[in-house]
């Protein structure tokens, strides 16, 4: 399932009417067409906190929730201990993080929203600074290996099971973090889109579309519509053209009209 970058590209070209508001080269494109890809993606997040607070349809096609969960599944992954030690680089730390026995590692940029993280089939909570570093100070509240914490910082996931000396480790020694334990991880997240890409080869001082390199937008096929609507806004906006603005303002207001109804 995915979108294709030519055809998008060959729309949005044809909708600005390129002989007589101004041409829209390969590279410009393929940063509008990233921009737009990411607006889409990322307002998904924001419309099901949204419809969540409605009730939906019994409907099998048209509950807009469902409509939205399929579209996100697209990017749900769900990987294991050994791709959390091969993608997830292990750092240690020298007593200066508040919460013992945690360990950390830096999230790779593929990881967009976490959704899961357990720990021998025990969920890890995953936490604020201030509710992390508070819970580690009680007994009552701090991390046990049957109720493990998370808290993340900047690009780094620090997990506590409470384990102390056992699995709190030194800069010295970053590398066996996560690594002595028997622990069996599982994560379950959001990927973020891959980069699209309008890949061509030039022959006769013209760019042609090569199909054996290009990369195709990640969203679902019933998105074509919304990103030619939203590159071409973009273009506009590039080309300082008005009207092209105002066509894909236009065409966006109609689609979103539609699916209201």
């Amino acid at each position: 399932m995915a979108v294709s970058i030519d055809r998008v590209y060959q729309r949005v070209l044809t909708l600005a009417n390129k002989e007589q508001r101004g041409y829209i080269p390969p590279q410009e494109f393929n940063l509008l067409a990233n921009h737009a890809q990411m607006e889409i993606f990322e307002q998904y997040f924001y419309d099901v906190k949204q419809l969540g607070r409605i009730q939906g349809n019994n409907d099998e096609y048209s509950d807009p929730l469902q409509i939205l969960d399929e579209k996100i599944s697209i990017f749900e992954r769900e990987q294991d201990a050994l791709w959390i030690q091969n993608n997830m680089s292990a750092i240690g730390f020298s007593g200066s993080f508040t919460a013992t026995g945690a360990n950390g590692r830096t999230i790779p940029k593929e990881i967009y929203r976490i959704g899961t993280l357990s720990i021998d089939n025990n969920q890890v909570e995953i936490l604020n600074s201030k509710d992390f570093n508070a819970a580690a100070k009680s007994p009552l509240t701090k991390a046990t290996p049957s109720r493990p914490l998370a808290n993340i910082v900047g690009d780094t996931l620090f997990v506590d099971t409470g384990g102390g000396a056992n699995f709190s480790l030194t800069v010295s020694n970053p590398t066996q973090v996560f690594l002595n334990s028997n622990w069996n991880w599982s994560i379950r997240y959001v990927a973020a889109p891959k980069k699209a890409e309008w890949a061509y080869v030039v022959i006769n001082d013209k760019p042609l579309y090569n199909d054996n390199i290009a990369v195709d937008f990640e969203l679902h096929p019933s998105e074509e519509v919304e990103l030619v609507n939203k590159i071409l806004k973009l273009a506009g906006v590039n080309l300082k053209a008005a009207e092209v603005v105002q066509v894909g303002q236009a065409l966006e207001q109609t689609q979103i009209q539609q699916e209201k109804q």
